[in-house]
């Protein structure tokens, strides 16, 4: 049991230094000896549970992807509107992509063309799929305008929220992705949602981002 512990916890440091490097210096520019010794683990560690790169990489993505899948489960469960529901996963990913390297460099991999290997989705088709869901439940809930093209939305906020974390990473410390995001739902809640009902989302977009940035 001891030895079984140990090994989990070796194989979780191994991905933690992997993520945080692929987040700082991108994939291509890391290598396995890099990761040895940022993990601070033998080679000989790291080959007992990843036998390449790639196979790290595809862990990191596969956790991404659970997070995502968990926070839709969990925001989906507690009864929010659909727009409601959609804002509170990006929040919560916001603060995960500050606090956490694998969430950070499940997006930058992605960002780069990293594959993705069946039968995981990539992760901004699953993003896309999210928001595409989301948002057409808002317009049934009449909290998005009726005419709206769904599928642009979806894409546009996809794009707005991953680029910013892709023009953050060289402009700006990623702490400021709350902020961001907040910017972000600022300006799609006066594109996309009638005016009775701004003042609730905008609101909103605001007591996320003191939530968010306190946690």
């Amino acid at each position: 049991m001891a030895r079984q512990f140990r090994a989990e916890q070796t194989r979780a440091t191994i991905i933690e230094a992997a993520a945080d490097l692929f987040d700082r210096h991108g994939y291509e520019s890391t290598s396995l000896s890099d990761i040895v010794e940022h993990a601070r683990v033998t080679k000989g560690a790291l080959y007992f549970h990843f036998a390449a790169k790639e196979d790290l990489a595809h862990e990191i993505m596969e956790m991404q992807s659970r997070t995502v899948r968990r926070l839709a489960h969990d925001v989906e469960e507690s009864g929010y509107s659909s727009l409601e529901a959609l804002m509170r996963i990006t929040f919560q990913l916001a603060r995960l992509a500050v606090e956490l390297p694998v969430v950070r460099a499940g997006l930058r991999l992605a960002s780069l063309g990293v594959g993705v290997r069946p039968p995981l989705p990539h992760p901004f088709t699953e993003l896309l799929d999210l928001s595409t869901a989301r948002i057409l439940g808002a317009v049934k809930e009449a909290d998005v305008h009726p005419d709206t093209d769904i599928e642009a939305a979806a894409h546009a906020l996809v794009s707005f929220f991953v680029g910013t974390r892709v023009t953050g990473r060289t402009l700006e410390p990623h702490a400021r992705l709350p902020r961001r995001t907040a910017e972000m739902w600022r300006l799609l809640v006066r594109a996309l949602v009638p005016v009775t009902r701004r003042p609730r989302y905008l609101s909103l977009a605001a007591q996320l981002e003191r939530e968010t940035r306190a946690v």
